[in-house]
């Protein structure tokens, strides 16, 4: 004879309102509606056959059979919920493998690693970086940061902040003998591009100025390397605000103008969207957009750029 087993959703609903003696309550902490709650307390009735509740005086009561049934099954669900805080809490530890953009990884992360270390000993971060995001997690991959518009189907993904795009050059070039005061003033300058000429031509566009040598100057693939071009002395560059941040703190790079260029694309932090709450998953999801919501706030301030 096959197991006869009612749908575990139906079970819930009663074990729920059992409890609380309230469909209200019930479907509260279920997070559906009261009319559900009665739908699955009814498909349940049907199912066994055995009326489970009974209202009197506006209240709500356990039948006979009803409480028998509760005592039985109340016992499987603290199991159950018991069993499931067991497994998050060995999910918190361990290890876990995050990919992502060499730059991102250098400029960023890195950095700020050792925060994250110092919050969770016992969560080793492994990193794997690749040149391009695979827009889908590989079996060995736990969280990814993911560069674009947030449109990977099938993953969690959430942004990490607004991306401003500023331009940068080493302190060196301001002090040098053509000036950089003004705008137009990058006409008499390399412009470093990174990994097209698109931003640059979009940031003249914003700031209504023509006349800058768009067209010119040395394309990187990575943002990194535009970085490290534009300490060095070699152009002007239009650095992500992100990436661009610790140099600009060290006095590395300065800003000649305040006009940012918001971009049209941003990081994103991505996982599985059934490992969402696996405790170190959501520990370092959790820390990483905590850390780039305060930087961004002083940046909205004006004491980054």
């Amino acid at each position: 004879m096959a197991n006869r087993l009612p749908p575990l959703n139906a079970l819930r609903a009663f074990e729920a309102s059992a409890r609380q003696l309230s469909f209200t309550r019930a479907a509260e902490e279920l997070f559906v509606t009261q009319a559900a709650i009665s739908h699955q307390i009814k498909a349940l009735e049907e199912n066994l056959g055995i009326k489970l509740f009974m209202r009197k005086n506006r209240a709500l009561l356990l039948t006979e059979e009803g409480q028998s049934y509760y005592l039985d099954i109340k016992d499987v669900f603290n199991s159950l919920h018991e069993a499931t805080e067991r497994l998050l809490a060995r999910g918190a530890k361990g290890a876990i493998t995050v990919s992502l953009q060499p730059s991102f990884a250098i400029q960023w992360l890195v950095p700020r690693l050792n925060t994250f270390n110092l919050l969770h000993s016992d969560i080793d971060v492994r990193i794997k970086a690749v040149d391009q995001p695979e827009n889908s997690l590989t079996e060995d991959v736990d969280l990814a940061i993911y560069y674009g518009r947030g449109r990977w189907s099938g993953i969690h993904a959430e942004q990490l902040h607004t991306e401003y795009l500023i331009p940068v050059c080493s302190p060196l070039l301001m002090s040098g003998k053509k000036p950089l005061d003004k705008i137009e003033d990058l006409a008499n300058h390399t412009l470093l591009h990174d990994t097209s000429r698109r931003d640059w031509k979009r940031w003249f566009k914003h700031v209504d100025v023509r006349g800058g040598n768009v067209n010119h100057g040395p394309i990187f693939s990575h943002s990194a390397m535009v970085v490290q071009a534009a300490i060095h002395g070699q152009g002007v560059a239009l650095a992500h605000s992100v990436l661009a941040k610790p140099d600009i703190d060290a006095g590395r790079l300065v800003c000649p103008f305040n006009d940012v260029l918001v971009s049209k694309n941003s990081y994103y932090i991505v996982c599985r969207e059934q490992q969402l709450e696996i405790g170190k998953i959501a520990a370092f999801r959790e820390w990483v957009l905590k850390t780039v919501s305060d930087e961004q706030e002083l940046l909205e301030e004006g004491q980054i750029v």
